[in-house]
């Protein structure tokens, strides 16, 4: 176990913003942890998985700890389910194509998701109609300020959407040490949301399994979503904001080909991507494709900002800061980034 000081964290963000920590260090369980909070109890930290889904806009100045805890442990088995216990630190995509492998089906719909299985909770991830919390069954998180380990339910996590009470409330006074979830042996197919029904009729799917949906997912999200591996991003940066019923039948009037499906609770989910795609800055009519300098947005996704090689965490800020401002300006609907912000 070894603290550094002044650590390049360009490495550990997919945004690969070059930006420092004042003392960085890994924990491969939770005695490693305790040790390494000691080492200054006083200081602001920061527990990194993936670095998939937040933006340094500065330095941190305090201790980023690497959170490195593996292993797949099933808990309980019978006919119909599997519960399993995972260590934070796995890779959420390997871990599922692991269930996959294993024919354990809830989570096939979250293929290609980037980041650790610590994340999948805190930001409640979702994709083509599932969200975590379908298969969640417990987390179990260091609590910095009581010194233990507390067990979190499915109630005490407040999930909504892309959302949880690790996001917010607890955001700087836990971190997260393994996931508990039950996955079913026998499918329930999600394949209402998105185009996954067209690409599994291309593919000639018969016979269709979890690995099916899968494939489709990473066929479709692969088209749509830059390799962070070779363009710097964070995936979608901004939330699909919620309007009511009301709110939506007045900019349908003013935007027939406005985006949006119907939610259970009435309201209308808006497609931020397509709002985003509507604006532009003034010299485009798009923010798709847009960049300056070295800051922009996909030419595939206007909602998916990247840095093409050398911008700043403060470069993209100020992109995200315009595209709000010009949504707003046109729909009256403000973008609300779901990307963390450092």
């Amino acid at each position: 176990m070894k603290i550094h000081e002044n650590y390049s964290l360009k490495n550990y963000n997919t945004f690969r913003i070059d930006a420092a920590a004042k003392y960085f260090s890994c924990f491969n369980d939770s005695e490693e942890l305790k040790q390494l909070l000691d080492f200054h109890p006083s200081i602001k930290k920061l527990i990194l998985g993936g670095g998939s889904n937040l933006l340094f806009t500065k330095n941190f100045d305090g201790l980023v700890l690497k959170n490195e805890i593996k292993g797949i442990e099933i808990l309980n088995e019978t006919e119909e389910y599997v519960d399993l216990k995972v260590g934070a630190g796995e890779n959420w995509h390997e871990f599922v194509l692991y269930c996959i492998e294993k024919n354990w089906a809830g989570v096939e719909n979250l293929s290609l998701i980037p980041g650790t299985v610590g994340a999948a909770p805190i930001q409640n991830i979702g994709a083509y109609g599932v969200e975590f919390q379908e298969v969640f069954l417990n987390v179990e998180a260091f609590h910095f300020d009581e010194n233990w380990v507390q067990k979190f339910s499915l109630q005490d996590c407040c999930f909504g959407y892309r959302n949880s009470i690790f996001k917010n409330k607890l955001k700087t006074y836990i971190a997260i040490l393994n996931v508990s979830m039950r996955l079913k042996k026998q499918p329930i197919f999600q394949l209402s949301y998105g185009s996954i029904k067209e690409e599994l009729e291309k593919a000639g799917v018969k016979d269709l399994s979890i690995r099916d949906v899968s494939n489709a997912v990473i066929k479709i999200r692969s088209s749509k979503l830059p390799d962070p591996t070779k363009i710097a991003n964070a995936g979608s940066f901004f939330k699909n904001p919620e309007v009511t019923d009301q709110q939506y039948k007045l900019l349908k009037e003013l935007f027939p080909q406005i985006v949006s499906f119907q939610l259970q609770n009435g309201n209308q989910k808006l497609a931020a991507g397509w709002l985003v795609e509507q604006c532009g800055p003034q010299t485009s009519v798009s923010w798709k494709g847009y960049r300056d300098k070295d800051a922009g947005c996909h030419e595939k996704q206007a909602l998916v900002l990247v840095n093409h090689n050398q911008a700043t965490g403060k470069d993209i800020y100020d992109l995200s800061e315009a595209i709000i401002q010009t949504v707003q300006k046109k729909f009256g609907i403000m973008l609300e980034r779901e990307v963390n912000i450092v």
